[in-house]
């Protein structure tokens, strides 16, 4: 199945236009328009999106977003359905009292599906080196206004600058998803602010003003911390790592 073709369908199903509008509008046949919607024609990037925009569709601004990078994360199969039911009411008579029609503000199928990906699906989420310098990105999915339970703007990827938690699978060149918080989290691999620069340690708290900071490369190490000596700048919720 294409997932370009999903797209283009789910856009088409969404307006009510049939494949010999569709086709007449951009210039292709019905025929070769119904074979790139059932999967059975592979169809280039740039021309998904010339008969995406002969539909009305206009680009936003987020111009790194590939249409098979939304295709990818909005679900495209479970949309056409309701778009389907939604078209069936527009056209049911006037005297049907409660027709079966979907929200407007239904961000899977309102407005453009393109726009609604770009702008509420997916997020550049940044990678930042042990100086927090940005070294490049990953794109992750928006659930419900958020990532990983965080506002997406202040989540990020966090790029494990040694082995000093190598015991606890975390590696150099590892990846850690860090979300923001100010407290020690027991238990939790966090990302600490220090005066020689940002840290990640195994937190284990101790009392209620005390920490214990675990680091495990050759050997397990410890030390302890009143939390009035600490900055915790996040907990990491997710591991990336590269298979060798």
């Amino acid at each position: 199945m294409s997932r370009l073709g999903d797209l283009i369908r789910l856009e088409r199903t969404r307006q009510g236009l049939t494949h010999k509008q569709v086709a007449r509008k951009c210039g292709v046949s019905d025929k070769y328009l119904m074979e790139v919607e059932a999967g059975t024609r592979i169809i280039a990037d740039d021309q998904a999106r010339r008969i995406l925009k002969s539909m009305g569709m206009t680009e936003h601004t987020e111009a790194d977003f590939t249409l098979d990078d939304i295709a990818a994360t909005v679900d495209l199969q479970s949309a056409v359905p309701q778009l389907t039911r939604a078209a069936e009411a527009k056209k049911a008579p006037a005297k049907q009292e409660k027709p079966e029609v979907v929200a407007e503000s239904d961000p899977g199928v309102a407005g453009s599906i393109w726009l609604d990906a770009l702008s509420g699906v997916l997020k550049h989420v940044p990678i930042y080196n042990a100086v927090m310098k940005e070294v490049g990105h990953r794109l992750l999915p928006i659930t419900n206004g958020k990532i990983e339970g965080a506002a997406p703007d202040k989540v990020f990827y966090f790029m494990a600058p040694d082995n000093d938690l190598r015991g606890f699978r975390v590696q150099r060149g590892d990846l850690l998803l860090v979300v923001p918080a100010q407290a020690a989290v027991d238990g939790a691999i966090m990302l600490l602010q220090t005066p020689q620069g940002r840290i990640l340690r195994k937190v284990k708290r101790v009392n209620d003003y005390q920490a214990m900071l675990q680091k495990y490369d050759e050997a397990f190490e410890s030390e302890i911390k009143n939390f009035n000596e600490l900055t915790f700048v996040g907990r990491c919720v997710r591991l990336e790592a590269e298979l060798t």
